[in-house]
């Protein structure tokens, strides 16, 4: 009789635990309006995580996605402000301002895999040269305030965050879209196999004819374009953007991914852990706030002790693999 992994399955019963501790602590828990507000709030962290996922698998790092994030809602907003005297408030405008976010991203997260694949640059000096770079920009583009998108315009826009089918809004049905398709890629295609196997050991991929290089820098572009998704929607939800949107979703996204069981050195990758991670730390996040156990405050420093405890658990199964 084969043995249960319960490295495996431990994110699934965390997160079952945690439904029940929620259900417990607080009836409105359950409530359909809190599980879509902590679905839609998840699918920011949950997209930007499956891109994590292929980079963090590929042996890689990148600690700029929420300033990339900052960055792009704050360039993209100035966008449809600029735009919208001369194409009005319509939807025109906004595909515009969703086009200039997909591109920022992407130019990003090719700016990152270039300095780190061509100039043999660490991705964490590279990451976190760009955190701080993508900050400073939207804080100065901001002049220290806030971005605000037209009035108009934001009364538009707001049905991507907050309209749906039923009660399912559009960032969740992006998040399941996204997940679906990474989960995919990544246990189907060439692309994935050349991620876990870089991972695992670089050199042996070169000796197997895997263009090692271009395969780390596309998952660094994959992860921009994600970033640039969700922030187009995460655009409608506030309808601004400054020096301190996005803070600490870099910490969210890597923490996800290895809740989920994704292998911090790299080598093994799994999407819909990631996605269970994510679920997890938004969790935690809701139930604390809804018990008022802690203050809120202190979620920052409770997702970095899950993160240590993720790590302390993977050197163990390794340890005990290598046994």
């Amino acid at each position: 009789m084969k043995r249960l992994d319960f490295h495996t399955l431990g994110p699934i019963l965390a997160l079952v635990a945690l439904i029940i501790l929620g259900a417990i602590l607080n009836p409105a828990f359950l409530a359909p309006a809190n599980i879509t507000n902590v679905l839609a709030r998840s699918a920011f962290i949950g997209m930007i995580a499956v891109g994590m996922t292929f980079v963090i698998t590929s042996g890689g790092l990148d600690l700029s996605v929420g300033s990339m994030a900052a960055f792009l809602a704050g360039v993209s907003i100035m966008a449809m402000d600029a735009l919208v005297g001369t194409t009005g408030v319509n939807w025109g405008t906004i595909l515009i301002g969703m086009g200039v976010a997909m591109a920022g991203g992407l130019l990003a997260g090719l700016f990152n895999g270039v300095l780190i694949t061509r100039a043999r640059i660490e991705p964490f000096i590279v990451t976190l040269g760009t955190m701080g770079i993508f900050r400073s920009l939207v804080t100065w583009l901001a002049d220290g305030g806030t971005l605000s998108l037209d009035s108009g315009l934001r009364t538009l826009y707001r049905p991507v965050y907050y309209g749906g089918i039923g009660w399912i809004t559009w960032p969740i049905i992006a998040l399941v879209v996204v997940a679906v398709l990474g989960e995919w890629v990544m246990r189907h295609t060439r692309f994935g196999r050349h991620v876990e196997a870089i991972g695992s050991n670089d050199r042996v991929a070169r000796y197997s004819a895997v263009d090692v290089d271009r395969v780390k820098l596309m998952t660094y572009v994959l992860l921009g374009g994600l970033v640039g998704l969700a922030t187009i929607m995460y655009i409608p939800r506030l309808g601004s953007a400054s020096g301190s949107t996005g803070v600490l979703w870099e910490l969210e996204a890597i923490a996800a991914v290895i809740i989920g069981g994704t292998a911090l050195k790299g080598g093994t990758g799994r999407v819909w852990g990631t996605v269970i991670g994510v679920l997890i730390l938004s969790l935690i996040d809701n139930i604390l706030n809804l018990a008022d156990l802690v203050s809120p405050y202190l979620n920052g420093a409770i997702q970095g002790i899950i993160i240590v405890l993720a790590v302390v658990l993977q050197r163990e199964k390794r340890t005990a693999d290598e046994r």
